[in-house]
């Protein structure tokens, strides 16, 4: 009788500007670890590599430096790429052999899911034998600790111009994320983390309301 063998692992780790990349490749780092196996870094843009603004070099650069400092670790850059986003990482882990795909949480309303539909849903279409690890934005602040209660789930629904947080999910939200209270208020006054256009952003909350729309990272 032949024995049998496990399938071996390949690891692809898919990143997008923003703080969030790090936490991902380090997680896709740890398990490649655990396996021994290949790990691929991809990002993919429209652009080609030296076209890019410096602070998408800086991340590039940034992810190149931490793909090095793991043994079996290649980043891949996908420019020009006209197929959406899932069939390119589906490509890339049909040619790698990759067995696990790790992503980061991806924020859409309930509008965006129901129009463009969810790159999960198509990943688990296009490659189904694949195991998909979704990394949720972190609950907690970096280099504030102390200054918040550790986070909440809220959500944000519009109010004219401005937006509320609540803290059930309800039809008209628009946006999911992390709420930090500041410690010290009897009043949700915090900031409000969470995701767009594949950048975590975070913003400032008064008394359950944005009303400066303004983002900072």
């Amino acid at each position: 009788m032949k024995q049998k063998t496990l399938m071996e692992e390949s690891i692809l780790v898919c990143v997008y500007y923003g703080p969030n990349g790090e936490r991902l490749i380090q997680r896709g780092c740890n398990i490649a670890r655990m396996f021994d196996c290949p790990l691929y870094i991809l990002t993919i843009d429209s652009k080609p590599l030296d076209e890019l603004d410096a602070e998408k070099s800086d991340y590039i650069s940034r992810w190149k430096e931490l793909a090095e400092k793991h043994d079996l670790a290649t980043f891949i850059y996908k420019d020009q790429q006209d197929l959406p986003v899932s069939k390119v990482i589906a490509s890339v882990a049909r040619e790698k052999g990759v067995t696990q795909i790790i992503l980061g949480q991806t924020a859409q309303s309930r509008w965006e899911q129901i129009t463009k539909g969810s790159i999960i849903n198509d990943l688990l279409c296009e490659i189904p034998f694949v195991d998909l690890h979704i990394i949720s934005v972190p609950r907690y602040l970096k280099n504030e600790k102390g200054q918040f209660d550790k986070g909440v789930r809220a959500y944000l629904v519009k109010e004219g111009e401005y937006y509320r947080v609540i803290f059930r999910h309800t039809k008209d939200v628009e946006f999911e994320g992390i709420f930090f209270k500041e410690n010290g208020t009897d009043f949700n006054n915090g900031i409000f983390k969470f995701m767009k256009d594949k950048q975590t952003l975070r913003i400032r909350v008064a008394d359950d309301m944005i009303k400066d729309l303004s983002y900072f990272k």
